[in-house]
């Protein structure tokens, strides 16, 4: 509930402070007096945005600060908790408008966004916003009251849950579809050059084996002559290198006992002959190896030169990329096989899904029908109570493809007069006849809604008398569970009352301001007297307004 409300420089409120009672608040005053403009205080710290025109003095900074019980509401702590707000047993939140025109916002002394702002509010008052008149054609509101007088809200949850699970599943299967269709769309192409890699059947480094082999074939003839050169002068030129060696290491071995170090240079000798004579027998052998093969070199190049044309066509610097490009194009091709078999089981795992997600719709729709006849035969006797007793109201119930909210299309059909042609109550009720109808619904789903703190604002347009004294009566009844807040110009109204708040101007200087103060119980009398028979009232008006007071 709204314990208090204090507004400091706002339009023509210098200082105000508003302690509310947690029953049916009044707040009466004369036309112009400020009603609505404290209306439009509060509106700021619900979240409604705001300029410098409401600054009454531009040197100082408007301010509004409301002090809420949010009692045992569990959204309220589960909305704190989730913003990282301090968790306090009351919660103040706070507007500021700054001279430039800069406007910040506080809950329990935090700052925060106007979108976090309303999302509060949204929980702890109900200022024509959430409920408003103009939603009394709208379908999401509608089916919200059907759904309140069923106690649908598990199924319901239940249901969203379903429902998300197969509008994802959905969005998934189409996916894999445009996939599908993108992927067909490449997949000629795809093959076309997985054939073409796959008929070159290339090895891996194939293509740099055989550059090396071309380039030896190519030089074969010289590599052949510098070969056999070098082996004739170690074994068979006419000086060979071996055999001089061999002389050298005998010259040696005979006089090696005369000197000490001849033994070991006949060994190195000795070693570097062996070396030698195993030098060219490798020398021979890799020239016996060396053959210049026309046919084979043509077959070699022809062979580098499709490696080397592949490879400029996609971009690619070896072999072994080009064996890497002809795995992934394989692998889209198998993709293209493996993506129907995909489709297949995604469309069964939607097609369950939705039939889970009808099963429950039909369980809400029946829970809903079940709640139009009594609907309409409590708002139909509410109405002729507020004074619209030519008045019929009627529910209009369809199927309609699966949304988040059901199955359902639901519209709340209005007759003023008893003709016969219902039309959707936005379109045919006048805003007095909107404002009784949404008290007359507000009554019946109070008690199976959260609803916070609920406000009026001169709902009793447009009625008078015994319709006026029965809106008092329903608003009494809401305010019984729950606060009520209510800006009214009737006295039946008024004086249903637990706190009557009185607004009045005043003038100091050559300012103009609002004020308001709590009435007591003589002061109520009279100002309900006023309301019935003018300024001066009667004693005739007194009675009647001390007997509206008191009972």
């Amino acid at each position: 509930m709204l314990k208090q409300l204090q507004i400091r420089n706002y339009i023509i409120i210098d200082k105000l402070e508003i302690n509310f009672s947690n029953g049916m608040n009044i707040v009466t005053g004369e036309t112009g007096a400020g009603k609505s403009i404290i209306l439009g205080a509060l509106n700021l710290i619900l979240g409604e945005r705001a300029d410098t025109g409401v600054l009454v003095d531009k040197e100082k900074k408007c301010v509004i600060e409301g002090i809420f019980d949010p009692g045992m509401a569990g959204e309220v702590q589960e909305f704190l908790e989730s913003n990282e707000l301090d968790l306090l047993p009351e919660i103040t939140v706070r507007r500021e408008i700054a001279t430039n025109g800069k406007s910040r916002a506080f809950i329990n002394d935090t700052p925060v966004n106007l979108s976090q702002l309303q999302q509060l509010s949204s929980l702890l008052v109900d200022l024509h916003q959430q409920f408003d008149t103009l939603q009394l054609g709208n379908t999401g509101f509608q089916i919200h009251v059907l759904d309140a007088l069923a106690s649908n809200g598990r199924f319901l949850n239940e249901y969203r849950s379903a429902f998300a699970e197969w509008q994802q599943a959905k969005k998934m299967l189409e996916q894999l579809k445009a996939q599908q269709v993108q992927s067909e769309k490449e997949s000629d192409y795809n093959q076309f050059q997985y054939d073409e890699l796959a008929a070159a059947d290339f090895k891996e480094n194939e293509l740099e084996d055989i550059d090396e082999s071309l380039k030896l074939l190519t030089h074969s003839e010289g590599i052949k002559a510098a070969l056999a050169k070098a082996y004739n002068t170690l074994e068979e030129g006419e000086q060979p290198l071996v055999q001089q060696l061999k002389s050298m290491i005998n010259g040696l071995h005979s006089y090696s006992n005369y000197h000490k170090q001849l033994p070991e240079l006949v060994d190195r000798l000795s070693a570097a002959q062996v070396e030698l004579q195993d030098v060219a027998s490798e020398l021979e052998h890799i020239s016996n190896d060396i053959q210049y093969d026309p046919e084979k070199v043509e077959a070699l190049s022809d062979r580098l030169s499709l490696g080397y044309k592949l490879q400029k066509k996609h971009g690619v610097q070896s072999t072994n990329e080009l064996l890497l490009l002809q795995k992934e194009l394989e692998e889209r091709l198998q993709n293209v096989l493996q993506i129907q078999q995909d489709i297949d089981k995604q469309e069964t795992a939607t097609d369950d899904l939705f039939r889970k997600t009808e099963a429950l719709a039909a369980k809400i729709t029946q829970a809903r029908r079940k709640q139009i006849g009594p609907f309409e035969k409590k708002v139909q006797e509410l109405l002729a109570q507020v004074g619209m007793p030519n008045a019929v109201f009627k529910v209009a119930f369809e199927k309609k493809s699966l949304d988040v909210n059901g199955a359902d299309a639901v519209d709340f059909l209005f007759d003023a007069n008893k003709s016969g042609q219902f039309k959707p109550v936005n379109k045919v009720a006048s805003g007095g006849e909107l404002s009784r109808l949404m008290l007359c619904i507000k009554s019946l789903v109070a008690q199976r809604m959260n609803l916070p703190t609920l406000i009026f604002d001169e709902i009793d347009t447009g009625i008078s008398g015994e319709a006026a004294r029965q809106v008092g009566i329903i608003m009494k009844t809401l305010a019984a569970n729950r606060q009520v807040v209510c800006i009214t110009h009737q006295p039946q109204i008024a004086g249903r009352a637990d706190a009557h708040f009185f607004v009045y101007k005043e003038v100091a200087g050559d300012k103009v301001t609002t004020g308001l103060r709590q009435l007591s119980i003589d002061e109520r009398i009279t100002a309900i007297a006023k309301m019935l028979s003018g300024e001066k009232p009667t004693a005739a008006a007194l009675e009647n307004a001390r007997e509206m007071v008191q009972h």
